[in-house]
């Protein structure tokens, strides 16, 4: 063989080798193209199925990475045969290995060794933020971190809760609510309460949710979280987070049933105390009614409460439904009072198009039902002779002449009175994904709220009943508020960058209106108050009716920026315009700014590992605003019906005139509050973790009607921005897992907080005023026209203005200083919460208490009381016997009270059966509410109310008392 021929083929046969192998290399990397890359979508839940925000999911070995969004979602590109690193603060890293028919990935992480605090998702307005990215001041609570028991008010379940943050119910009215302050009251005479946000819709009457359907609370507490809601932020913002529906399904029940009683009341002169003093005083004069009456024990009853509450619950991947319904029935401890609500919670979720498109739409209601107390019966029960019986020898209700002596338990059974308020609110928001880290969102909502109120006083009744010959009222009033909020939001992260961008328009209408009716002069009681027109008694204003509206318009954006997560920054902007402002004033803008440091992640503490978990700096202001103390029409010039009257000639009647009833102000505006906040977050050993806040606040522009001259103003007062106010104080947050073992754990939670408030200013060129008197004491024996407070340059809000108290002399009269001073304020020094949770195997055991320090009281009730001139006829502490006083009323130092106090408010034990084969538990716990409250304050409770101009700090017959209840309740579970 030719070996050129053989060489030749040879080498033919390699270049087929190598064609066919080329070919084959081509074909693969073809293959290899068209299949390498895969588009990946996919949602990252907690173990609970709730979506998690910010989760890094990275190609191993390139630079290509996302993060999922607010609700746990990511869409990324990878090659197939790579590595997915799915990766969070505070959960377990997973991997995951793409394939070839890897299309969509739902995957669930773990939580790791690291504090939950870090990965905790927090509410900030308009979106959520990871709790360790925060650069303002918020608190954060979960939904079992509330306040438990008999609540009324949903304010309520915060007492004690939050470092700065007041909620005082000053009465044990069940129908009653609570007032709210946050770092001080910042108003004179707008509203010193937070704004509401509930499930995103602000602005909203906070008892309209349910403890058991509340999720989680998020209060913005600093200018730099609440700048975002702009003119209505001054006072701070809860945001209220509800419960929906989750991955798999769920029924819950929670009910109990409880007893109550009056946990105090005054110690007045039994009838034996009263005989004994009568004899030996040989008071002539004295009656002896021949009975034995507890007059405040007389008007009170055992209150039996329930409350029944059911949930269901059920999703999936792309949808889900939560819906509850709740009964509560609380009777009060005064008779013929006491409150019943029936409210219902439903919302739901669906996705769409892949997960890009998501719908959120919810539905709260409620109906309370209760019968007003006239609170005058509270005075009569303290007033009355204690031998006088309730009935006399007829079965009829005793009745004595005299001034304020009326028979309380005839006022409280010979009267009808009935109240229902009816709430709603709906809201339907939708999320798209437009493309790749861009997301808009469209919130509607509606809120509707109605109150009527009915009573009838019949021809028999003491009081106006028999002055009347029968008296019938009745009122409505109802207001609605329909906004849509529409925001962008842009979050990226790459490298070791995030930033998230949003910005957004809201418009607001709120329409209020009401009517009233009364009538007296009934030839019959049959009909009550269902038909007045039988009443043949009319006069001027039986009948009225009024309607408004008001408008808001807003703009608002918020930047977050954050590298590497030891640096974060944020702002924000919002521009509001409301038909309330002045016409020189229409538009206000308010800014913010803040930022925080991680030092804990620096290199330079990397000695303090093993003790030092988290050091985060936080500094902060911004500008917020208060619109409340402007009222729909405040700046025109309005006309209305006066006292005058006009012939008019044509007719031949007499007319009523219309006449100018405010001056117009072009200038009227918003009151602006700037505040800077220093914050450091830490975490001790993994076991203490807490915040401490330092704030200032300055207030500028108050509200309050002045006095002006006529000419030139056509009516002597006008409502102006004019004073200044500050305040200024620390707080401390504390929470600490002492032990955490397999079958017993305890942890203990505190808070702390300072305020100190001081009025600047109240003057200026145009309208001036000295000194401002409130806290009237008219009504009371011999206080016509005295107050008991000032508003003045220099003090606090609710400053005692009087003389003081020197001692007695000789004869038992008052010795007291010859000029007037501050003899005490109303501001506390210091409130604090305290709540400690055990658990051992199957058993619980929570504690929880709250305290309010240093505050001053004038106890009025104490003042009238401790007269010499009210016995034979009227009753008597039975301190005052020995007392030595020998003086009418007289208002001064000695009257006015420390009422510091700490109260034991809730004591729970529960016993929990698990069923581990069906996924299910039950739980039974026993109750106790208002154990003790540890105070010196003489009054019947300590706990009153300490805002407004018009009393606050004043206990002035106003003792509906406070139960102490017992309840025994269960909780059942019954889930996938």
């Amino acid at each position: 063989m030719n070996s050129k021929n053989t060489k030749a083929g040879l080498y033919q046969v390699r270049a087929n080798k190598l064609l066919m192998l080329t070919i084959f290399m081509l074909l693969f990397s073809v293959g290899m193209y068209a299949q390498g890359k895969k588009l990946i979508s996919g949602t990252v839940n907690d173990k609970t199925g709730m979506g998690l925000p910010g989760v890094s999911i990275i190609e191993v070995g390139t630079a290509n990475s996302v993060a999922t969004d607010v609700d746990g979602k990511f869409v990324i590109e990878a090659a197939v045969g790579s590595t997915l690193e799915i990766s969070f603060v505070g959960y377990d890293t997973q991997t995951i290995v793409v394939e070839q028919n890897t299309s969509t990935l739902n995957v669930t992480l773990e939580e790791g060794a690291l504090l939950l605090d870090a990965v905790e998702v927090v509410s900030v307005g308009y979106g959520t933020m990871r709790k360790s990215d925060l650069t303002g001041a918020i608190s954060t609570l979960s939904g079992d971190d509330l306040l438990k028991g008999n609540i009324t008010s949903t304010s309520r379940v915060l007492q004690g809760k939050v470092a700065g943050l007041a909620v005082v119910q000053d009465t044990g009215d069940p129908s009653a609510g609570s007032s709210i302050r946050l770092r001080g009251g910042t108003s004179l005479t707008a509203s010193n309460s937070p704004l509401i946000v509930v499930d995103g819709v602000a602005g909203v009457d906070i008892d309209i949710v349910q403890p058991n359907d509340i999720k989680s609370v998020d209060v913005l507490k600093d200018a730099s979280a609440t700048a975002i809601y702009g003119s209505r932020g001054a006072n701070g913002v809860i945001i209220i987070t509800t419960k929906s529906g989750r991955k798999g399904a769920s029924i819950v029940y929670n009910g109990f049933t409880g007893i109550g009683k009056a946990a105090n009341n005054l110690d007045l002169l039994s009838a034996d105390q009263w005989r004994g003093y009568v004899r030996d005083n040989n008071l002539a004069d004295a009656v002896d009614y021949g009975g034995d009456t507890n007059w405040q024990k007389e008007i009170q009853q055992t209150a039996v409460s329930q409350n029944h509450n059911l949930s269901i619950s059920s999703g999936t991947e792309t949808s889900g439904l939560k819906a509850s319904i709740q009964y509560f029935d609380n009777e009060g401890v005064i008779k013929k009072s006491g409150l019943e609500r029936l409210s219902g919670n439903i919302n739901a979720y669906q996705y769409a198009f892949n997960k890009k498109l998501k719908f959120d739409i919810g539905l709260m209601a409620n109906i309370d039902k209760w019968n007003p107390v006239d609170y005058r019966v509270f005075e009569r029960s303290f007033n009355l002779n204690p031998t006088i019986p309730v009935y006399d020898e007829n079965g009829d209700f005793t009745s004595v002449g005299g001034t304020l002596y009326e028979n309380p338990v005839e006022i409280l059974t010979n009267r009808t009175a009935d109240s229902r308020r009816h709430r709603l609110l709906g809201y339907f928001k939708t999320e798209v994904d437009i493309f790749k880290d861009f997301k808009a969102v469209v919130n509607t909502s509606l809120e509707h709220n109605a109150l009527q109120a009915d009573q009838y006083k019949p021809s028999y009744a003491v009081l106006e009943g028999r002055t009347e010959n029968g008296y019938g009222q009745k009122t409505y009033a109802e207001y609605t508020t329909a906004q849509i909020e529409t925001y962008l939001n842009y979050s990226k992260l790459f490298d070791k960058h995030s930033v998230n961008v949003m910005a957004g328009y809201s418009y607001l209408e709120n329409v209020y209106q009401g009517f009233g009716a009364q009538r007296s002069g009934f030839e019959t009681d049959l009909f009550g108050y269902n038909n007045l027109g039988a009443g043949y008694s009319y006069r001027l204003g039986d009948v009225y009716s009024y309607k408004g509206k008001s408008n808001l318009v807003s703009f608002f954006g918020r930047a977050n920026y954050s590298y590497d997560g030891k640096y974060m920054a944020t702002a924000t902007i919002r521009r509001d315009g409301s038909s309330r402002f002045g016409a020189n004033n229409k538009w206000g803008v308010f800014p913010s700014a803040s930022v925080a440091w991680r030092i804990s992640d620096e290199n330079f503490m990397n000695w303090s590992d093993n003790w030092l978990g988290n050091l985060k700096l936080r500094v902060g202001y911004g500008v917020t605003g208060n619109q409340d103390g402007i009222g729909e029409y405040k700046s025109l010039s309005i006309l209305g019906v006066g006292q005058d009257s006009y012939y008019n000639p044509a007719t031949g009647t007499w007319s009523l005139a219309y006449s100018p009833t405010q001056n117009p102000n072009p200038d009227l505006k918003w009151e602006q509050t700037g505040q800077l906040n220093i914050g450091l977050d830490f975490t001790l050993f993994n076991i203490l973790s807490g915040s401490f806040e330092y704030y200032s606040k300055q207030t500028k522009d108050l509200l309050y009607t002045y006095q002006v001259p006529q000419p030139p103003y056509l009516v002597g007062t006008m409502l102006a921005n004019v004073g200044e106010l500050s305040n200024k104080g620390v707080e401390l947050t504390l929470n600490a897992d002492v032990i955490n073992k397999d079958k017993f754990t305890w942890s203990v939670n505190g808070t702390f907080a300072h305020n100190k408030q001081v009025i600047e200013k109240l003057s200026n060129q145009t309208y001036e005023t000295d000194i401002i008197y409130s806290g009237s004491l008219h009504g009371l024996s011999g206080m016509s026209n005295q107050y008991s407070q000032i508003i003045a340059e220099g003090y606090p809000v609710g400053t005692f203005w009087g003389k003081e108290f020197l001692g007695f002399d000789e004869d038992g009269q008052f010795i007291l200083s010859e000029e007037e001073k501050a003899i005490g304020d109303v501001q506390p020094d210091f409130i604090m919460g305290l709540g400690m949770n055990f658990t051992y195997d199957k058993f619980d055991l929570g504690i929880s208490g709250y305290g309010m320090f240093g505050q001053d009281v004038l106890n009025a009730t104490a003042m009238m009381l401790n007269d010499p001139n009210r016995l034979p006829a009227y009753n008597v502490p039975d301190s005052y016997v020995g007392s030595g006083i020998n003086s009418a009323p007289t208002y001064s130092s000695y009257w006015i009270e420390k009422a510091s106090f700490f109260r034991l408010q809730n004591v729970t034990l529960g016993y929990t059966i698990p069923f581990e084969n069906i996924g299910s538990k039950l739980r039974v716990y026993i109750m106790g509410e208002n154990l003790a409250v540890f105070t010196n304050y003489d009054g019947t409770d300590p706990e009153v109310n300490l805002t407004g101009l018009a009393n606050p700090g004043i206990d002035r017959f106003n003792n509906y008392p406070r139960p102490r209840t017992f309840s025994i309740g269960l909780n059942f579970t019954l889930a996938e």
